[in-house]
């Protein structure tokens, strides 16, 4: 960690950033709502949520022609970063690259962030990749390759990991945690697998407060909803409820060893947005990346589980199918 903030320092000032308020943002993929709540935190002193130490000054549209929820909205957010907020556009990813002092892949379907965080690797920029890391888990392990091969900084997180209410006084008054149970939406997107498309909020949630050192899971599957539940190294139970029909809230219940707790129904970009601008100036990653790379395998191992009709799924194994392709 000491090495990449000593990188981001010097490449700041090769830059000649002068100082955290100086950072030029960069976006790729302009087909998600994230790419305008985002700039607003971050370009307009006079937001509610206002986060200072850079502006979004630079954007790469992308876009996925087989997804609808891209296709249909990528043009009207363009056009709202550009006369709102006098974002520049660029024709490609390695052009905004260089001109930017840290980037922000935003594309909302995951497939193509592999190959878009590729096309940043020889700008040696610290990169921030929405949920999810990558459409697969093949795909997030060699994200992280690349990551620590290059010597680049990398952070990626749902916004659920920041709660808008802080945990820890909650934590602090219930004794070590016993189980946690984490509900969220869990629609589909066919190109994903089940919950990296909107599922992963719930996941990211459940793994906030449980950490990483799932060994493995069981996964019930009906129409209306998911119950994943996952046992930990240490004993510990973690379930992710997500949900199709009825209540598409978030919500945590935390047991401990001397009594339970709820959190997390509330959602707000602020603690996200401040912990990305927190990564840019320092190079830190705040959420380690075999972690990220964990909450994949256990999306994944999900998915496992309800091919095998509900049959308990190791972690391992999942990671060693991935490795292995």
């Amino acid at each position: 960690m000491k090495t990449l903030f000593l990188r981001t320092a010097a490449l700041a000032l090769a830059l000649g950033v002068a100082s955290a308020a100086d950072l030029r943002i960069g976006l790729i993929g302009l087909d998600t709502s994230h790419v305008i709540a985002f700039t607003k935190v971050y370009n307009d002193p006079k937001a509610p949520d206002h986060v200072p130490g850079g502006r979004v000054v630079a954007a790469f549209k992308g876009g996925s022609a087989d997804i609808p929820s891209s296709a249909t909205r990528i043009d009207g957010f363009t056009k709202q970063l550009t006369e709102t907020y006098g974002v520049k556009l660029y024709d490609s990813i390695e052009e905004l690259a260089r001109n930017v002092d840290a980037i922000l892949i935003e594309s909302v379907d995951g497939r193509p962030h592999l190959e878009q965080f590729k096309r940043t690797l020889a700008a040696k920029k610290p990169v921030f990749i929405d949920k999810p890391l990558a459409g697969s888990l093949r795909d997030g392990l060699e994200i992280a390759r690349l990551a620590r091969e290059h010597g680049i900084p990398v952070f990626s997180s749902s916004s659920l990991r920041y709660s808008p209410e802080p945990l820890a006084p909650k934590l602090e008054k219930i004794g070590a945690v016993k189980s946690v149970y984490s509900v969220g939406p869990a629609e589909y997107e066919k190109s994903h697998p089940d919950l990296f498309w909107y599922g992963i909020h719930a996941v990211e949630a459940l793994y906030t407060v449980m950490g990483p050192g799932c060994l493995r899971l069981v996964r019930t599957q009906t129409a209306d909803t998911d119950v994943v539940t996952g046992v930990w190294s240490d004993g510990r139970v973690g379930t992710m409820q997500g949900n199709r029909n009825g209540y598409k809230g978030y919500g945590l219940t935390i047991l401990g060893t001397k009594g339970v707790t709820t959190a997390g129904e509330k959602h707000s970009y602020r603690g996200l947005t401040v912990e990305i601008m927190k990564f840019f100036q320092t190079g830190v990653t705040p959420v380690p990346l075999d972690t990220t790379i964990e909450i994949l395998a256990f999306m994944e191992a999900a998915d496992e589980s309800k091919r095998r009709g509900g049959a308990p799924v190791a972690i391992a194994d999942v990671m060693k199918l991935a490795q292995a392709r």
